[in-house]
């Protein structure tokens, strides 16, 4: 059994015991959801039915008797849950995600204490950003003073923690040092139960905008007592490892980002195959068909590029996942909120804007909740930042990479990309902070694209002729960084040392993420040709993908025409009418399409 069977099996049966979000007495329904939204009431008893089911197990590593082995299979459950309630999937992501620090970064001994506390139902906080500071560590005013006996006093405040006021334990950062150097911060376990009474007290939750139910809160230390032992690696590594463990959640993130965008995308089609216009469904009309298509494009690109690349890449090259995680992280999220799910809300009209309704009502709550994803765990300055300073030696890579250097590269996409291949056991220790110039998927699309045009004479008829197109637009594309890497090079001239801070840079790294989503999408298509269940691949799904990014640098240039169109809604109509999640991969869904909108 392949790996990608093995993962549809248990997201699957995970589905399958969450029953329908639609009936109101199943696990987590939407009702339930909206229900707990209204009334900003935390998900106490989802995270409880979800741990009977095993979730937090897929967090906890193999060794401590967990069944963590492949990240991307508590990406895919998380997924499931944020197509039902991304408030409840983000409060269970939090413990997976702030688990991963401990195994990061702790000691054999602390790792194996929190496993056995995160599966007795403790739950974990990640206390960095300060009113003041936000994550800048350097400037950080909680402090850590040392004891006599060896341990240290916290004092200051944290703020805004997930989790801060109803977990168990959470991790802080404080500072050890000089302020202002990157050798000043600490990261310390603060067992909540442990602590005297008055040293640490909750700071109140503000009302937001979305994840009403969630726990957004902070803490105030007042010479508040940790063991030395609490403390996770040296002293005065904390700075390095906060920014390793944001690599693995600017991915994870994307988990409930992609399940709200389907439950979205679901209700359109559902609303669009049902509702009739002109004497036919009004999903049949040219315009309505399109905008469709463009929004399955989008999640499937999302899918390609988090789901399968970034999630798959931290196993298979760690020493890559700045690279991955950033652009994963500033690319899916941005492209749903600003692009896709706009978009939706045109096709279902005033009914996005209903609350309570139960069918719509979902719609609205998943608009809102998904807005987190663009700022928590690095906000799109800080993600663009971390691209474009890597840029010059990515462009150059693209183009005077050595035969033996995108040989290698290639080889390690086939696995990133092949939904089959086993990956290496996944070691947070190995996730670099720097790239150095490697992104391979993109080192790697020459060969592919080879591969690409082999597709294109095995099809028949006109899905050979979509791939034969998909083959020149990625070429094109492709081109692309050629372009790119003449302008850095102009900018970093003319801008000299303010080239880093420039607006103009941040740009330039945002046109490098279209050819990276691109190549994302083009590498699953190709090294999973043979995995992939019916209708994948297909040639009219792969093109308006590449149409979708295409546009994003040259808005008036469209390549996918009405044919095309119509095929790739064929692929969507089928995958709703087989109620499978809008995924390259197969996973059945809960619950029955039968269901009647009221119009």
């Amino acid at each position: 059994m392949g790996q990608a069977h093995k993962l549809q099996t248990v997201a699957t049966e995970f589905e399958r015991n969450l029953g329908d979000p639609h009936d109101p007495a199943s696990i987590l329904s939407f009702a339930e959801a909206l229900d707990l939204d209204e009334r900003e009431h935390y998900p106490f008893v989802p995270l409880g039915q979800l741990r009977q089911l095993g979730l937090f197990e897929y967090i906890i590593p193999g060794e401590f008797g967990g069944k963590a082995v492949n990240v991307e299979d508590g990406f895919n459950l998380l997924r499931l849950v944020g197509r039902r309630d991304p408030t409840t999937a983000t409060a269970a992501c939090l413990s997976f995600l702030n688990y991963v620090t401990l195994w990061m970064s702790a000691t054999t001994e602390q790792r194996a204490y929190y496993a056995d506390r995160l599966r007795n139902g403790s739950t974990f906080a990640f206390a960095l950003s300060e009113r003041k500071h936000g994550s800048d560590l350097l400037n950080n005013e909680v402090v850590a003073e040392r004891t006599d006996d060896g341990g240290y006093l916290l004092s200051g405040r944290k703020w805004p923690i997930g989790n801060g006021t109803l977990s168990d334990m959470v991790i802080v950062f404080a500072r050890t040092g000089r302020p202002g150097r990157p050798d000043a911060t600490s990261a310390f376990v603060v067992d909540k139960r442990s602590v005297p009474a008055g040293t640490l007290r909750p700071l109140p939750m503000d009302p937001r905008f979305g994840l009403r139910g969630s726990d957004l809160s902070g803490i105030e230390l007042n010479r508040c007592p940790v063991p030395e032992s609490s403390r996770l690696g040296r002293e005065g590594q904390g700075l390095e490892i906060a920014l390793r463990s944001t690599l693995l959640p600017r991915i994870a993130v994307n988990s409930f980002v992609l399940g709200a965008a389907d439950t979205c995308l679901r209700i359109a089609t559902d609303f669009a195959r049902a509702r009739h216009l002109y004497g036919g469904p009004i999903s049949e009309i040219p315009y309505t068909k399109r905008q469709l298509v463009e929004c399955f494009a989008d999640l499937l690109i999302g899918d390609a590029l988090a789901g399968v690349g970034a999630m798959r890449s931290l196993q298979a090259v760690p020493e890559q996942a700045s690279l991955w995680s950033s652009t994963a992280k500033y690319f899916v999220p941005t492209l749903l909120f600003e692009r896709t799910l706009p978009q939706i809300s045109n096709i279902i009209g005033a009914r996005y804007y209903l609350r309570a309704d139960p069918l719509f009502g979902p719609f609205q709550k998943m608009f809102r909740d998904i807005t987190v994803a663009l700022f928590a765990d690095g906000n799109t300055v800080v993600n663009l930042r971390t691209i474009g300073l890597a840029l010059e030696g990515l462009l150059a890579n693209s183009a005077d990479a050595t035969e033996q250097v995108r040989g290698e590269a290639t080889d390690r996409a086939a696995k990133i990309f092949d939904l089959d291949a086993e990956l290496p056991e996944f070691n947070p220790a190995a996730l670099e902070l720097y790239c150095r110039g490697m992104d391979d998927g993109v080192l790697a699309m020459p060969a592919t694209v080879e591969g690409l045009r082999k597709l294109a004479t095995e099809a028949k008829g006109e899905e050979a002729d979509r791939f034969t197109a998909a083959v020149d637009l990625a070429e094109r594309l492709l081109a692309e960084l050629a372009e790119l890497r003449t302008e850095q090079q102009e900018l970093k001239a003319s801008f000299g040392k303010e080239y880093s801070q420039s607006a103009e840079m941040l740009e330039l790294a945002k046109q490098y993420c279209v050819v990276h989503a691109a190549a994302a999408v083009v590498n699953l298509t190709v090294h999973s040709a043979g995995s992939l269940d019916d209708p994948f691949p297909s040639g009219a799904v792969l093109l308006a993908c590449l149409d979708r990014l295409w546009r994003q640098l040259h808005p008036r240039e469209r390549v996918a025409d009405r044919t095309t169109i119509d095929a790739a809604a064929r692929v969507l109509f089928q995958l709703h009418d087989e109620n499978r999640l809008f995924s390259f991969r197969n996973i059945a869904l809960a619950g029955s399409v039968n269901r009647e909108p009221r119009l």
